[in-house]
């Protein structure tokens, strides 16, 4: 799936079958449903769902939280625009 593709999937009611948990929390955060993009990846290990665990903290504006995340995903925590996070993990993620 390209990264054109999962940006319109958005204008769908679920997320595109077989995305890892990372996508489809990344998905369910696109759509703006928190709670369910942070029930994806809470219990989730690795570095992929720790990434998109620190953009959801850093979206609540729970600083400490995402710091945490950001270090467990192994990446200097964000600082830039929401969208263009959400987009740059997009695009590492599809590949």
């Amino acid at each position: 799936m390209t990264f054109a593709e999962f940006k319109r999937s958005l204008s769908k009611r679920t997320p595109p079958a077989k995305l890892s948990p990372a996508l489809a929390a990344l998905w369910w955060a696109g759509k703006d449903r928190w709670d369910t993009a942070h029930a994806l990846v809470m219990d989730e290990g690795g570095k992929n769902c720790a990434r998109v665990h620190a953009y959801l903290h850093r979206l609540e504006k729970d600083e400490e939280n995402a710091r945490y995340w950001y270090r467990r995903a192994g990446i200097p925590a964000a600082t830039g625009p929401f969208s263009a996070e959400w987009a740059a993990i997009a695009r590492d993620l599809l590949g």
